[in-house]
């Protein structure tokens, strides 16, 4: 499927180098709104806006979760270990294990950059 889109020449500049990624970008962007409308899936975009970013190896290496989003995530360990969680708790630690397969994954990546400079 062919989709035009207008958008600003910032972005597009952005966009630009990552052409070949633009279904991933949509895709996570799509995953973040849509948990964003649940309002639990905290910590996410602030994330997720830090990759898009490309930010350099060594600020990629130094990442930690804020503080809300670790409150949110020790929360949920917490209750698993407790009493257990609901659906839509377990389907949240899934989202937030996806985020961290991603940052994992932008962490390796980095750590192979600094190590091949």
């Amino acid at each position: 499927m062919v989709v035009s889109v207008d958008i600003p020449e910032e972005l597009a500049a952005r966009l630009n180098p990552m052409r070949d990624k633009l279904p991933a970008i949509l895709e996570l962007g799509m995953r973040e709104l849509n948990a964003m409308n649940q309002g639990s899936y905290a910590g996410a975009a602030e994330v997720l806006e830090f990759l898009a970013k490309l930010p350099a190896p060594e600020e990629i290496v130094k990442l930690r979760p804020s503080t809300t989003l670790q409150a949110r995530i020790s929360e949920l360990l917490e209750k698993n270990r407790a009493n257990g969680l609901t659906e839509e708790e377990e389907e949240l630690w899934e989202r937030y294990q996806y985020l961290e397969h991603l940052v994992r994954l932008a962490k390796a990546e980095a750590l192979l950059r600094l190590q091949a400079a």
